[in-house]
């Protein structure tokens, strides 16, 4: 096998809390919860270049890059836990909002523990990545394991699931809403009754559940109210992910999902994506392996 490429980049894909239920509340304040995560084939792409230093820059003005930066903390993580003293020039081309419950920062953080444990050559496996990535945020497990998962526990009970593949108009409305606020709400239901995985996960089963932090959010941020009755007017099915402030539609396909997309009121974002059973970082890590190590050369002489 070759040595690791000196310079590469890799994806920080999306993720969709398809329900979230909160089934209760632990004796140190944390929130026993219910979810599916769905992966996406859109967000964040993470630059790697070797490096004698440690640095991060970002393409997004005003963001931060320094230890408040999960990406950075994940590399410094990484380094502590295995002793090596190597260091790497890391970029962030943002596309996907803060605070807006897609996943944005944790799965850049998981973005970074990959991919530094390549560029390093670490050989640390999955298991021990995931590991790593609860200390810096219970979402970024699913971001290492790179499956459709259905989480408990704080998040960080995952099994791995197939979902049918889907299509999703996502609205960002253009507010960040911090985690705590939510979970902190003295309104927030916390006693929804905990149910068992179903033997199908598809989108007539998924109907049956919901998003418990979606009445909070939309009465502290009117712009995440508006987002969710604009896409249950025009597609039926609006949930809002995570914490929020994001909210998604799915629709019967990617023309369908463009076009509701232009009809989007003036001054909105939005972003159309696939779910995917792996996720695209996993695909690309996959491609860079497969460059270093091509298999056994050809003998022309062989009889």
């Amino acid at each position: 096998m070759t040595a690791p490429p000196v310079r590469f980049s890799l994806p920080a894909p999306a993720k969709l809390n398809l329900f979230l239920h909160i089934t209760g509340r632990r004796a140190d304040g944390y929130h026993e919860l219910q979810t599916l995560f769905a992966l996406l084939d859109h967000g964040d792409t993470l630059h790697f270049q070797a490096a004698d230093e440690l640095t991060l820059s970002c393409d997004r003005p005003g963001l931060p890059v320094d230890e408040s930066n999960l990406v950075l903390r994940a590399a410094r993580l990484l380094r502590d836990v295995t002793g090596t003293d190597l260091g790497a020039r890391l970029h962030l081309e943002k596309r996907l909002p803060a605070g807006g419950g897609v996943g944005g920062g944790s799965s850049d953080a998981a973005t970074a523990l990959c991919g530094l444990n390549h560029l390093w050559g670490l050989g640390l496996d999955e298991d021990r990545l995931a590991g790593l990535g609860l200390r810096l945020g219970a979402d970024v497990p699913v971001f290492v394991r790179g499956r459709n998962a259905w989480a408990e526990g704080v998040g960080e009970r995952l099994q791995a699931v197939e979902l049918p593949e889907q299509w999703f108009l996502v609205v960002d409305p253009g507010v960040a809403v911090p985690t705590a606020r939510i979970f902190g709400d003295g309104e927030l239901t916390r006693h929804t009754p905990a149910i068992t995985l179903p033997a199908s996960l598809g989108a007539a089963t998924l109907e049956r559940f919901h998003n418990d932090c979606e009445a909070v959010a939309r009465r502290l941020y009117p712009a995440v109210d508006n987002a969710l009755d604009w896409l249950q007017r025009e597609a039926g099915n609006a949930r809002m992910t995570g914490t929020g402030a994001c909210c998604f539609a799915r629709l019967a396909g990617a023309q369908a999902a463009r076009d509701l997309q232009r009809r989007l009121p003036k001054n909105w974002k939005a972003f159309v994506a696939r779910s995917t059973q792996l996720s695209p970082l996993h695909e690309a890590l996959a491609t860079l392996r497969a460059q270093q190590d091509p298999g056994p050369a050809f003998n022309d002489n062989a009889t």
